[in-house]
């Protein structure tokens, strides 16, 4: 049994939204805490909800919270990878960054190799917002998301850990978003795959 929970302290530390209120936090989540699979299984909060709460509402013990960090950076290249899906011809730009995020996440590519293909998608970003249709909304969306996935693997080899698993944890939930409501199920199915394999 995974020893990673949802407690009342880790989700008002991560400062949910004005929907969430202390008091509602209180009714949501026993004294005790709640384990993964029942935040995934909670039906009574919107899934999207659910989301944020498993990749920014974890309360992960030290010795785990590496493992967590690397399953949540991979989750969010599972994510940009399925937006890029969406794109009938994605920028290789946006594809190349998320390979070599998830690469980095495997400890398999360089600080600069990333740092590269950050710079690259984030010019595949601009050229899609340039493009100002419907098919550059779509590339400059899988383009954000490919970033995103780089970018959280670079600020968490940057940066100091809790700053690294705000960016790796937002990226997961902003990437979800960003291809419809089912997406939003395959994440949290991933999320709670990846979560619950860590001992």
């Amino acid at each position: 049994m995974t020893r990673i929970k949802i407690t009342r302290t880790s989700v008002l530390s991560a400062r949910p939204c004005d929907d969430y209120p202390a008091e509602r936090i209180h009714e949501l989540i026993p004294p005790e805490g709640r384990t993964v699979r029942e935040v995934a299984e909670a039906e009574q909060i919107p899934i999207q909800d659910r989301v944020w709460a498993l990749t920014r509402g974890l309360d992960v013990p030290t010795e785990l919270r590496a493992a967590v960090d690397r399953e949540l950076r991979l989750t969010a290249c599972a994510c940009a990878r399925r937006v890029l899906a969406l794109v009938p011809a994605p920028d290789p730009r946006s594809v190349r960054a998320v390979d070599v995020a998830e690469r980095y996440a495997l400890g398999e590519a360089t600080l600069e190799e990333l740092r590269e293909a950050w710079d690259a998608a984030r010019a595949a970003l601009a050229a899609g917002d340039a493009a100002g249709d419907a098919a550059g909304d779509a590339a400059a969306d899988a383009a954000a998301w490919a970033a995103w996935a780089a970018r959280a693997a670079r600020v968490a080899a940057a940066a100091r850990a809790a700053r690294a698993a705000r960016v790796a944890w937002a990226a997961v939930a902003e990437a979800a978003a960003a291809s419809a409501a089912a997406d939003y199920r395959l994440t949290l199915n991933e999320l709670v795959s990846r979560l619950e394999a860590l001992r």
